[in-house]
């Protein structure tokens, strides 16, 4: 049996989740030849109630080139690259949930992206195999792709179908714990924009930037936008796509009208709805946060890792689109 040295930064809602994790598949590690070990867990403070031994807990970094592989679920960018790239740039594999991460310092972590050590299923709908499923979709060559990424939104606008205003739906997400006492990432489209890049990056060029993504949040919507939806016969959703136009490819987050008998207008989840060719439409749905279903994700991760597969490969070239223009008309707020 080899020991498996496990880093861990952060140990919060999706950190103390992926350690509960680990220790139910304890038998699953073991059939592959592995017993886990957490060399540490990196968080801010150790008073905290959590499920993981306090002896684990570090509030000040420690050595992660002690560890066989890097978790990483502290969220932000600059302080948790400068604890993953010293990893890295010794070999150490990195599995990750931290979509602004790789969005915003692509330029830091692409070499090693390409090398096969940065795994971030998680990064992308959680545990809803997003990546894996476009992964699969290489086959083919993708036309447009559009998909619901970022779950508080959704239920924001759910709640607005029900006769709430903005106001009022935030209020309630933010009661729930759907949103954060600051939601600017998710209401403006920015968590959705760095989702993505993160996709467009690993289906049509690996060197898509994460500032041309256009967003455009909910903000600014209103109960009328929604009933114009309805006499529409349409949903009004925030919709990230990827899709061509004057021979290049454009992402975009917007508000747009769906119909109703959409799949990305039906689902009550994130999802994912892609047109290839020669496949077809393809479509994915799932819950796209939470503790035990971002948690799923790492851990599929630690599985693709075990089982000698590399990471999440971006795109090996940039390849233009075979087709153009977005078939969902954006709702106009100004």
């Amino acid at each position: 049996m080899e020991t498996l040295n496990l880093a861990l930064l952060g140990g919060g809602t999706v950190g103390s989740a992926f350690y509960t994790l680990v220790q139910e598949r304890q038998e699953e590690l073991a059939a592959l030849g592995f017993l886990p070990r957490f060399l540490g867990v990196l968080v801010r403070d150790k008073a905290k109630p959590r499920a993981i031994p306090p002896e684990l807990l570090r509030v000040e970094p420690f050595d992660l080139l002690e560890a066989d592989v890097v978790v990483e679920a502290l969220g932000g960018v600059e302080a948790p690259l400068k604890l993953v790239l010293p990893a890295l740039e010794a070999g150490i594999p990195l599995i990750t949930a931290n979509k602004a991460l790789l969005a915003e310092a692509w330029d830091a972590l692409r070499p090693f992206a390409e090398e096969g050590l940065i795994y971030h299923e998680a990064s992308v709908m959680a545990g809803t195999p997003a990546l894996s499923f476009l992964e699969t979709l290489r086959g083919s060559q993708v036309l447009e792709l559009h998909g619901i990424l970022n779950g508080t939104t959704l239920y924001i606008l759910q709640e607005m179908e029900k006769g709430r205003t903005y106001a009022e739906a935030l209020a309630e997400a933010q009661r729930l714990g759907y949103a954060e006492a600051d939601p600017t990432l998710d209401v403006e489209g920015i968590d959705a924009a760095h989702k993505l890049t993160l996709l467009a990056r690993l289906l049509v060029d690996p060197g898509f930037p994460f500032a041309e993504v256009r967003a455009q949040g909910i903000a600014r919507l209103t109960p009328d936008h929604l009933e114009e939806a309805g006499r529409r016969g349409a949903r009004v959703r925030l919709v990230a796509s990827l899709y061509g136009e004057g021979g290049r490819w454009r992402a975009e987050v917007a508000p747009r009208y769906l119909p109703q008998d959409h799949p990305l207008a039906q689902a009550r989840g994130n999802a994912l709805w892609v047109r290839a060719h020669p496949l077809g439409e393809a479509f994915v749905t799932g819950p796209g946060a939470g503790g035990g279903a971002t948690a799923s994700g790492l851990f599929a991760d630690l599985l693709r890792l075990l089982s000698g597969a590399p990471g999440h490969l971006p795109a090996p070239r940039a390849k233009p689109p075979l087709a153009e223009g977005h078939p969902f008309p954006e709702v106009l707020t100004q």
